[in-house]
């Protein structure tokens, strides 16, 4: 019973500690709230880059034709050398003539055309799945090594410059996290600093009747968790209906559909509760050093 007298006389004397220090306060709770604006941020961003990778994954695929010459045995074995590869994740193999007859549903006129040839013009074709999008490039240069191999080919260009762009801002916004994280601690921490120098008196009252350590500390230490709470709030309320609103007005996507944005649902609460613990985690390790450093007990 005694723990939890503690802590509710700490919860209530951290809460009059922010309105009494409402300016200072208020400095460091703003400075928590865009802190943990710019974490939300990043890790939506984290979030929809790991969903497109997987999307990526799933979705581009090496297109592999193979020479006119190449015979059933060139083509099974082939096949099994490229299953082999160990970032392969699967392969398909569609003939020349599959290709003709999907074409010729497709589009009668194409149906038109191929009668004009004496013979079937198209290439028997491989499909292969990676199991990683980064291994896009170094399978397709094997695979070009191989004989009987016509070209091989993915979509280079667009997924180099994907992956690139989203890797660099995914570097970006950590390196501002970090430097923001590291200001909101240290506004926070003078913050309890001046509540300590406020209080000291009353601090001096509570050692001389023999309060416990834990009883003088846990108030300041609550106000750190309080302030970085108070924080979170609004970073919380933008990143659920800011992003069940983007998400909509996008219609699920980016640019193309091939940028799939992640699901808002979940999603948007699972990064909400993040930033609520982050916001109070900062808020106490603030807290944390300024007690240290500021309260001899």
């Amino acid at each position: 019973m005694k723990v939890f007298r503690i802590i509710g006389r700490s919860f209530r004397d951290a809460f009059k500690s922010v309105f009494r220090n409402f300016s200072l306060s208020m400095a460091s709770i703003l400075c928590a709230t865009i802190t943990l604006l710019v974490v939300s941020v990043s890790l939506v961003i984290a979030g929809n880059v790991e969903d497109v990778t997987k999307n990526l994954e799933k979705e581009l695929t090496i297109v592999v034709y193979l020479e006119k010459t190449a015979t059933k045995d060139d083509v099974d074995f082939l096949k099994s050398s490229i299953e082999a590869m160990n970032e392969v994740e699967k392969i398909t193999y569609k003939s020349k003539e599959e290709w003709k007859n999907e074409m010729s549903e497709y589009d009668s006129s194409y149906s038109s055309l191929f009668d004009n040839y004496n013979e079937n013009p198209l290439l028997d074709s491989f499909v292969v799945y990676v199991k990683k999008v980064d291994s896009l490039d170094s399978v397709t240069n094997e695979i070009k090594k191989m004989d009987k191999i016509e070209s091989a080919s993915y979509g280079k260009d667009a997924v180099t410059t994907i992956v690139s762009v989203f890797d660099f801002v995914e570097k970006a916004t950590l390196i501002i996290v970090i430097a923001l994280i590291f200001v909101t601690a240290f506004l926070i921490t003078n913050t309890i600093k001046l509540t300590i120098y406020s209080r000291r008196n009353e601090i001096e009252i509570m050692r001389l009747v023999g309060s416990s350590n834990t009883a003088i500390k846990m108030p300041f230490v609550i106000e750190g968790f309080v302030i970085g709470f108070l924080g979170s709030i609004i970073p919380i309320i933008l990143t659920i209906y800011g992003y069940i609103i983007a998400y909509e007005r996008l219609n699920g996507h980016v640019y193309v559909e091939l940028i799939k944005l992640a699901s808002p649902y979940n999603f948007v609460f699972y990064i909400s509760f993040i930033i609520m613990a982050l916001g109070s985690l900062i808020g106490m390790f603030g807290s944390l050093l300024a007690v240290r450093k500021y309260l001899k007990i």
